[in-house]
């Protein structure tokens, strides 16, 4: 009875750390639009922001796995946190010097900070408790992540662009003390909230120096990387993980220009139903609202059916086989992008955006799924998976690339493979037990 308390205690403690790289992660995306005139970046400049993130998976993984293997889970857990508050105070001194470099290095070092963090809980939250229930207690974890996606816009629009924010034509044409007094009240826009979250960071970083935390894992050096590659279902999973992270994001960077290009717009303005949701989520009329902002709103669907899905998916992954879960979620997001593809206007845009609630439960699974029965290599492969994160990073640009040759709908043959790939991993796992 001690040990299922201290099992659920752990749980709750480490879910909180779930949240907290959702919110940031989020958080961060709500800077774009004010870090784009206070630095006075092109589009690419601003694109890059994402590129530091996925970036940040790639190449800090595995190195992350390694220090977790020499210093353990909880000091691990504490070294992410603190990482992830210097990265935090490096936006005081980007913004007020408006570097972009500091606010590249700054935001690095975050993602570098969540990176730790990632390999080091998925494991850690997959073995507190039964194997049965891993990806059970995986999902709840990482619907609480996807809360935290859910909740950062509003704050972030509350707190850091509740001003209007000038271009920078209307900067350029400011004179004097007047530019200088703006660009302060944008820099301090920018620092408050990444001040008070690293204060936050680091007070959630002393509680788990004085939390104690079951020793579930082995935390010794009693396997190699070459062991790791050698686990055949492990390396599988790490495919798995890159074709999901790559799908979801091609989808949900292009999905505003989906709908643009199937000239969704007037029809949305002039369907009663579609026409009521838009102007609720955009608190006023559409006359005066640019049109992408008119079809973006909807792109909200998509991120919450995540959410939704991994809370339901927490109940489903328990009372059956996570592998037959995966593969009939996988099934679903097939059928409905083919659906999408051969239909057009409402069912087309609906179609797609249902494919989110699919997407939910597609990592924390085949994370439990590729890391289930190797031992004292749940460092190493849980390093492996979170590197291959960079799928986000490398499958979108290639689904544009086949947009700007093929077209939109053609174009998501690209992404049916991937899942199609995650149908046969989640099939593969559900007709037998591996014990590598």
């Amino acid at each position: 009875m001690t040990q299922q308390k201290s099992y659920r205690s752990s749980f709750i403690l480490l879910t909180v750390l779930f949240f907290l790289w959702g919110f940031i992660t989020v958080l961060v995306d709500s800077l774009i639009p004010r870090l784009r005139e206070l630095f006075t970046l092109t589009y690419f400049q601003a694109g890059m922001v994402q590129f530091a993130f996925f970036g940040a998976f790639f190449l800090l993984s595995i190195p992350a796995s390694y220090i977790l293997s020499k210093i353990g889970y909880k000091k691990g857990i504490i070294l992410g946190l603190v990482t992830m508050a210097l990265g935090c105070l490096l936006f005081y001194p980007a913004a007020s010097y408006r570097v972009f470099g500091i606010f590249m290095l700054a935001y690095f070092i975050l993602a570098g900070g969540i990176t730790i963090l990632q390999v080091a809980a998925n494991p850690y939250v997959a073995v507190l408790g039964s194997e049965d229930g891993a990806s059970s207690r995986l999902n709840l974890s990482q619907a609480f992540n996807s809360l935290g996606t859910a909740i950062a816009p509003a704050i972030g629009a509350l707190f850091i662009l509740s001003d209007k924010i000038k271009t920078k034509d209307e900067i350029d044409a400011l004179v004097g003390t007047a530019k200088e007094q703006y660009l302060i009240a944008e820099a301090s826009a920018v620092q408050t909230p990444f001040i008070g979250l690293a204060i936050f960071i680091i007070l959630i970083a002393v509680y788990f120096f004085f939390a104690k935390l079951p020793k579930l894992i082995s935390e010794t050096e009693t396997g190699t990387y070459k062991d790791a590659l050698k686990q055949k279902n492990l390396m599988l999973g790490v495919f798995g993980i890159f074709c999901y992270v790559g799908a979801e994001v091609a989808i949900g960077s292009y999905l505003v220009n989906y709908f643009m290009d199937m000239n969704l717009v007037s029809l949305i303005k002039e369907e009663g139903f579609m026409k009521s949701i838009a102007e609720s989520l955009l608190n006023s009329g559409l006359a005066e609202k640019d049109d992408k902002a008119v079809v973006g709103v909807f792109v909200t669907f998509y991120w919450s059916g995540a959410m939704i899905g991994r809370f339901i998916g927490s109940y489903l992954t328990k009372i059956i086989n996570p592998g037959k879960v995966l593969g009939i979620f996988a099934t679903c997001a097939v059928a409905l992008i083919l659906i999408s593809i051969s239909t057009t206007g409402l069912v087309s845009m609906w179609s797609i955006l249902a494919v989110g609630l699919f997407n939910s439960i597609m990592f924390p699974t085949i994370f439990t799924l590729a890391i289930d029965g190797i031992g004292s290599l749940k460092p190493k492969g849980s390093g492996l998976l979170c590197t291959a994160i960079v799928g986000g990073a490398i499958i979108p640009p290639a689904y544009g690339f086949l947009t700007d040759n093929i077209g939109f709908k053609p174009a998501l043959f690209l992404v049916i493979c991937a899942y199609a790939y995650i149908l046969y991993y989640g099939y593969r796992n559900s007709k037998k037990t591996f014990n590598l």
